[in-house]
């Protein structure tokens, strides 16, 4: 099968536009992954590259299928100038390369963490994973293959991550929405969980 992620970094460019910022991170072991960041008005995007090149494994299986299983790539989406989000490229490497490093299978409703600040100053440490299909199409590839889906990342703060854990993603969705929380301001306080 030929190497998909020029064609996830064409979907991007696609949806997004051309990226004005990337950096590389290889961590031990590990596949290079990229992260690209992508300015429209006041709004930055940062995509990882890189997560999708191998399909992710369930981690009890005795044997990783090289073509078949699930394929993601991350994408975060916050407001400039309130805070030094660029910071962000190493997290967001490090959630990435997650599959590889620790079998995780990411997928819509789960949370990740990555134990630290997701920039300086920021109250989130952790992410809700959304569903794909919004801001960037799924890339189907060639049969087996699964498609690539292009996942949003929701920042939590710890307060929030914990009544996830309770409550379930679907029901802290539903407080931002109705507490018309808005999910890209990078200083933004927990919603009200009582």
């Amino acid at each position: 099968m030929a190497d998909v992620l020029p064609l996830v970094e064409a979907r991007l460019r696609s949806a997004l536009g051309e990226p004005d910022a990337r950096a590389a991170v290889t961590f031990l072991g590990t596949d290079r992954i990229e992260v690209l960041r992508f300015t429209e008005g006041d709004i930055v995007r940062y995509a990882t590259l890189g997560m999708s090149a191998q399909p992710m494994a369930d981690p009890t299986a005795v044997l990783a299928d090289p073509v078949k299983g699930p394929r993601a790539e991350l994408i975060l989406s916050v407001r400039s100038g309130g805070a030094d989000t660029d910071k962000a490229f190493r997290p967001l490497a490090v959630l990435a390369a997650s599959p590889q490093v620790e079998g995780l299978v990411v997928a819509p409703g789960a949370s990740l963490d990555v134990g630290e600040p997701l920039w300086p100053g920021a109250p989130f440490s952790s992410v809700l994973v959304a569903e794909s299909g919004g801001l960037v199409e799924d890339l189907e590839l060639d049969a087996p293959a699964d498609p690539v889906r292009f996942l949003p990342l929701l920042p939590m703060t710890p307060n929030e991550a914990a009544w996830k854990r309770v409550h379930g993603a679907g029901a802290l969705q539903e407080r931002w929405l109705n507490g018309g929380t808005d999910l890209r301001d990078p200083l933004r306080k927990s919603v009200p969980l009582d």
